[in-house]
């Protein structure tokens, strides 16, 4: 019941802020989301072993890659920045680690939100369809998974999922967009949209596996308890954060 109520809630309202809102209102609500998901990578590093210190440094760079001009020079920053912080650590064989977790939340949590502004600059449709694909996909897994899973996809890493459930995932991508994007992006031919929410949902369903290995290696079942029945919103968003660079890319390749 706590799932289907945040649910409810939630869709409707990141739906307003992709779709609708000002775009001062849409900067500022994925600030806060992204640095929200970004405080749980840190409690992820932290079980790790692995803490990233001082904190601040880590959401100033990844404000300025979300919302400054030239993102892709504050990520050479940021991880030059981590190397730099590095080299503060008391044993230098943890020097390594803590430069490459450090460059990589910043890649990882706001270098693939910026993608979605990018998506949202160039139709608010695109960032709705990267993150829709992936509720519908979800929601096709898990009820198709419980009902005919039988072979598991990553037993290592998420023990629940099923090959049967990764297909019907795929596959209620692609009816999303074959069946609903073409009216909402009628310029697109319908065959792109479809390869592009295939890929991107093959990709979304990776975000998933590779959030749950950092979990499952910190020891942790959540990310954090921020949404009630969804865990946080690292959880909520897995699969958003890797769909929407693969949508972006896509897109380019096919000219979409």
């Amino acid at each position: 019941m706590k799932r289907i109520a945040t649910a409810t809630v939630l869709i409707p309202t990141i739906s307003y802020f992709v779709l609708f809102a000002e775009f001062w209102q849409f900067a500022i609500g994925l600030s806060i989301i992204a640095s929200l998901c970004y405080y749980e990578f840190l409690s992820i590093s932290r079980n790790h072993g692995i803490a990233l210190e001082p904190t601040w440094v880590g959401y100033l760079l990844g404000l300025a890659v979300l919302n400054l001009p030239a993102p892709e020079i504050w990520l050479v920053v940021s991880s030059l920045v981590f190397m730099a912080l590095a080299l503060r650590s008391k044993d230098l064989a943890h020097a390594l680690p803590h430069g490459a977790v450090g460059a990589l939340g910043i890649l990882y949590v706001y270098g693939a939100w910026r993608t979605g502004i990018d998506l949202r600059a160039a139709n608010p449709w695109w960032l709705f369809f990267a993150c829709a694909l992936n509720w519908i996909g979800d929601t096709a897994a898990f009820y198709i998974g419980r009902t005919f899973g039988r072979h598991k996809l990553a037993p290592r890493v998420s023990p629940a999922k099923s090959w049967e459930g990764a297909i019907a995932s795929v596959i209620a991508s692609m009816l999303l967009a074959a069946f609903l994007m073409p009216r909402l992006l009628p310029a697109v031919p319908a065959w792109k949209i479809v390869v592009i929410g295939a890929g991107a949902n093959v990709f979304g369903q990776l975000g998933d596996l590779c959030e749950s290995a950092l979990k499952r290696g910190a020891g942790m079942k959540d990310s954090s308890n921020l949404l009630p029945g969804h865990g946080g919103w690292l959880d909520r968003v897995d699969s958003s954060l890797f769909a929407m660079p693969a949508v972006y890319l896509i897109k380019s390749w096919l000219a979409a």
